[in-house]
């Protein structure tokens, strides 16, 4: 068995960061995990790419030869990575053992996690290899500044979710930068009818009954939540990649280690 995280969320969200961050932790730790590129315009890491999609096909290559504009080429590159899996990726995942744990870089393009069905084939390869795969959603704690922002973050979210059928755990990224973090914590645990009350009053009146099914969606079936994740605190850290942890069921199947023992010593 096989473990794997498919980090994702819009352009900036920080999602290369908390890679990341998340590589340099497990390594405090001396726990293993290998950080995988898939994003072929990317250039710059700060961490070791154990598998980089640019050995396949890179943005850059495209644009000049088809003469694609940046968002068409990096669509032509993940359906290239796509056609793919079956060579290049397979050959790859050989290279790594049973209990081997991949994180997985993925572009910010919105439309690979909502309805193109790239990521979502991508995944179904994996757990052909035997991987259990959680996606990562993350989201600018920064964009959360008021309710219609936050709803539209949930229902991105939801649109992923379904689309990928994983389990999911989203993350309200970049805390360290909000300068007022209780404006962020009243969308962590929200309030539905406060909620509904300020969608209201920032909406025209024919919307009331769009934004009551919304607010209800959110509450109602819990859905949606977010953990905020301060790259700061090592705590913070760790309690993100323990709730991935148990959504991915890591370390279930480990053997239980006993201490030998001399009764006698006891007595």
């Amino acid at each position: 068995m096989g473990y794997a995280q498919l980090v994702i969320g819009p352009a900036g969200s920080g999602k290369s960061t908390y890679c990341s961050s998340l590589y340099h932790h497990c390594e405090t730790l001396g726990r293993s995990i290998n950080i995988v590129n898939l994003d072929p315009a990317a250039e710059n890491f700060d961490y070791p790419v154990a598998m980089d999609i640019r050995e396949l096909i890179s943005l850059d290559d495209v644009m000049e030869e088809l003469g694609l504009g940046p968002n068409g080429g990096l669509m032509y590159c993940m359906e290239h990575l796509e056609e793919n899996l079956d060579d290049w990726l397979t050959e790859e995942l050989d290279n790594y053992l049973d209990d081997d744990y991949l994180v997985f870089d993925c572009p910010g393009q919105i439309e690979l996690f909502s309805h193109v069905p790239v990521l979502r084939n991508f995944v179904e390869h994996l757990k052909r290899k035997n991987f259990n795969v959680c996606a990562v959603y993350l989201l600018d704690s920064q964009f959360i500044t008021d309710v219609t922002k936050f709803i539209s973050g949930c229902m991105a979210s939801l649109s992923a979710m379904v689309q990928l059928e994983l389990p999911h755990v989203n993350i309200l990224s970049k805390m360290d930068l909000v300068t007022n973090k209780r404006d962020v914590e009243n969308y962590l645990d929200p309030e539905p009818r406060l909620l509904l009350s300020e969608l209201n009053e920032r909406m025209a009146p024919r919307f009331k009954k769009l934004n009551k099914s919304l607010i209800e969606l959110v509450d109602e079936y819990s859905m949606v939540s977010f953990i905020p994740l301060d790259l700061r605190k090592e705590s913070s850290i760790q309690y993100v990649l323990a709730q991935i942890d148990n959504c991915i069921q890591y370390g279930e199947d480990a053997d239980v280690k006993i201490r030998d023992f001399d009764p006698e010593d006891d007595e």
